[in-house]
């Protein structure tokens, strides 16, 4: 998972509106603004599915080093910085998916301390959906965790992320 896409998911903070998000269900987190660092920690079981036009292109080896490479990462924490805004803040969470517009997510709980989000995806004949559970423990720091169970045909995963995330300071160095 790359850092533009976990601070997102992280927080909680999408770049775009979801369709699927009423603005009157969605309530930012009380959280301050600026430089936040990260700590990811991933649990994943089960066979990693790989979308069909990627499998057709790959040779059994290469799915072999990919499987190896998730495995290898499993359980292992993962720590960054990144830099959060007003205006990210104060829209609605997506995954990134806002240029192929795969997921649809739905608020379960919004308030300025916990949010719930409900998420489905479906895309090049995979299917994923879970939640994401996010609780502000103060303005300066966050904890939460994402479930979610990936299915392409056969091959399912189930992964559980753990997150925690604390203030550094208002001026952002990494974006």
């Amino acid at each position: 998972m790359n850092k533009r896409f976990s601070i997102g998911f992280v927080l909680l903070f999408g770049s775009t509106v979801c369709p699927a998000i009423r603005a009157a269900d969605y309530r930012p987190l009380d959280v301050k603004t600026g430089q936040w660092q990260t700590t990811m920690t991933p649990q994943s079981s089960g066979q990693l599915p790989i979308p069909d036009e990627l499998a057709k292109r790959l040779t059994p080896e290469q799915i072999a080093k990919v499987q190896a490479a998730m495995q290898e990462r499993n359980g292992k924490p993962t720590v960054y910085k990144s830099c959060l805004t007003k205006d990210q803040l104060d829209k609605p969470f997506d995954l990134g998916d806002e240029k192929t517009k795969s997921c649809t997510h739905t608020v379960i709980t919004s308030s300025g301390n916990k949010q719930d989000i409900r998420i489905d995806c479906s895309s090049q004949g995979m299917k994923a959906s879970g939640t994401v559970k996010i609780e502000a423990v103060s303005s300066e720091s966050i904890k939460g965790t994402m479930e979610m169970a990936i299915t392409n045909g056969e091959h399912t995963m189930n992964s559980n992320t753990t997150f925690t995330s604390k203030w550094v300071g208002a001026a952002c160095t990494e974006k």
